[in-house]
């Protein structure tokens, strides 16, 4: 797993551009909320070449899963590599018949990933939409 520091660091500057929209960025908090709530025990990272790309958590929790810390690095963004991660996480949840919820920022593109994949929109307020995905009948994901 990547250091906790590489992580909060890639977390920082890819929602930098959503959190300044919604007026919710602070150069410490954004890094110490990852800090506060990383669990390496249900962490991935992702690698592109061998380096260091983003990561990915799904954490257990009450009869569901929580799709957690999804961060790749902007460069990598729209090649298929979030698509591919996220597939891969779905189908295990099918096979284990688990719904998945999420929070992704109001405004965010990475909505239509999640979109596409079967979740939908719960509830939301002024910074976050909460979304949810029952498990795919067949095993297969969406999308």
């Amino acid at each position: 797993m990547a250091d906790v520091e590489a992580v909060a660091e890639l977390r920082a500057v890819v929602l930098r551009e959503d959190l300044e929209r919604l007026g919710r960025f602070d150069e410490h908090r954004v890094r110490q909320r990852l800090r506060d709530a990383f669990e390496p025990a249900h962490t991935w990272t992702i690698e592109v070449g061998g380096a260091f790309a983003g990561c990915v958590a799904l954490r257990p929790a009450a009869g569901t899963y929580w799709l957690e810390h999804f961060y790749l690095d902007a460069r990598l963004q729209g090649r298929g590599i979030g698509t591919a991660v996220l597939g891969r996480l779905l189908e295990r949840c099918d096979r284990e018949n688990a719904v998945v919820r999420l929070n992704v920022l109001q405004g965010s593109q990475a909505r239509r990933l999640y979109e596409r994949h079967g979740f939908t929109a719960e509830s939301e307020d002024e910074v976050d939409v909460f979304m949810v995905r029952s498990p795919s009948r067949d095993g297969a994901s969406p999308g």
